[in-house]
């Protein structure tokens, strides 16, 4: 009697529990978001940087600093509310955060933390589509591109996969954006690119990284960050949040130990370019099967993803057209669609569901990344159209494409000497 006496007086916390605010989950929250804050005016800014040429450098971290910060406003203004606010194929209610106080809840952290974190998952991804078009695209043209794309295809791509959107939703598992940030900003920066054309002289002469030790040092900046992407994406300070971060760590080391071993057995060279590329692959991979897969799968899906991501950037792009300058489709496109793959076939034990089906899972897995491909590459070719009419063209003129972007554009160098 008495213990269920007990059970009874705890059923009121364990109905409301949900709605409970969690200061521990709320300062793990708090430090997710710094870590993947740093992703992009810092860790993608410095890897995009040295992977360009010097006349173009200062250029290209400015793309990643102006997508934060146009990313972060145009998020705030209405891009949550269609990710999250309430409706099907789009949400609604929450434009300028309208309704929600410092007392509103998303699970058990304040809904203003859980804001700014998604946000900082859309600056990104527009800023990972910029590596597709960087050293000929006006940047004022990239701007609004950025602005209009956050709000046209990745607020609705989100409200689909993770916001509500039930027609849309195919039942996909997508841990921390697979499908949602990596494939979409990878299609989005593809189809720019086919739209900008090739640099002039692309082919025609050698196109090398500006500096390799800001490609490395930005790549482990990434890798940091990475944590607060991957383990924040439980947005609880718990088990799943501690798998997550330890996967997430161990299938970026294996995505450097793929590229790198492949690239010796070919070129009998193990590049450092090669290797923090590595480690990248390996991270987008992981990115959708990171709550859950285990160690063991962590260990084949970042293996593979490096050497997919190897294989395609020095062989599978050259059977293309398209001037993908910074390989921003093949390393985030075409590695993420292997990691949405393999987060139905690397299924730790623990986290499968009774029910579950690998047919039915792959057929939802298939079905997200086909909707993400079509609708990101309609609407991005759209978004972009218009960017460039209200900038007189997305295309800088050929002596700017010359000289290079950071002077024309900024009136800066990236070394004085």
């Amino acid at each position: 009697m008495k213990r269920l006496l007990l059970v009874l007086l705890a059923l009121p916390t364990l109905v409301f529990a949900e709605d409970t605010l969690s200061s521990g989950d709320t300062a793990w929250m708090l430090v997710a978001t710094a870590f993947v804050m740093l992703m992009t005016p810092a860790g993608l800014a410095l890897f995009y940087g040295g992977l360009t040429r010097s006349k173009n450098t200062l250029n290209t971290i400015g793309m990643s600093l102006g997508a934060y910060a146009v990313g972060t406003l145009v998020w705030v203004l209405v891009g949550y509310s269609i990710a999250f606010g309430d409706g099907d194929i789009i949400g609604t209610g929450k434009v300028l955060l309208s309704g929600i106080t410092s007392e509103s809840l998303s699970g058990t952290i304040p809904e203003l933390l859980f804001v700014a974190f998604q946000g900082t998952f859309a600056a990104i991804a527009v800023a990972i589509a910029s590596g597709s078009m960087i050293e000929r695209v006006k940047f004022s043209t990239y701007m609004i591109f950025a602005a209009l794309w956050i709000v046209a295809v990745y607020a609705p791509i989100t409200h689909w996969a993770w916001g509500g959107g039930e027609t849309l939703n195919f039942g996909e598992m997508d841990f921390a954006g697979g499908t949602v940030v990596h494939l979409n900003a990878g299609i989005a920066g593809f189809v720019v690119a086919m739209i900008l054309g090739r640099r002039k002289d692309y082919g025609k002469a050698a196109i090398k990284p500006f500096s390799p030790v800001l490609v490395v040092l930005g790549a482990a900046l990434l890798w940091f960050g990475w944590f607060g992407f991957n383990a924040g994406s439980e947005v609880a300070a718990d088990g799943v949040a501690a798998s997550a971060f330890l996967v997430t760590n161990v299938a970026a080391a294996l995505g450097v130990i793929g590229w790198v071993a492949l690239e010796w057995l070919i070129y009998k060279k193990a590049t450092l370019v090669g290797g923090a590329s590595g480690a990248v692959a390996g991270l987008v991979a992981i990115t959708p099967a990171s709550g859950s897969a285990g160690v063991e799968g962590a260990i084949i899906i970042g293996f593979i993803g490096g050497a997919l991501g190897f294989w395609a950037v020095s062989k599978l792009k050259h059977m293309f057209k398209v001037d993908d300058s910074l390989d921003a489709f093949w390393i985030h496109g075409l590695v993420g669609i292997w990691g949405s793959i393999a987060t139905a076939l690397f299924i730790a034990d623990y986290a499968m569901p009774e029910d579950y089906s690998l047919g039915s899972q792959l057929v939802a897995q298939f079905s997200a990344i086909g909707l993400t491909i079509v609708y990101s590459a309609i609407v991005t070719a759209i978004v972009f159209y218009i960017a460039s009419a209200l900038t007189g063209g997305g295309r800088v003129d050929d002596e700017t494409e010359s000289r290079g972007l950071d002077e024309t554009t900024h009136g800066e160098k990236a070394i004085n000497l």
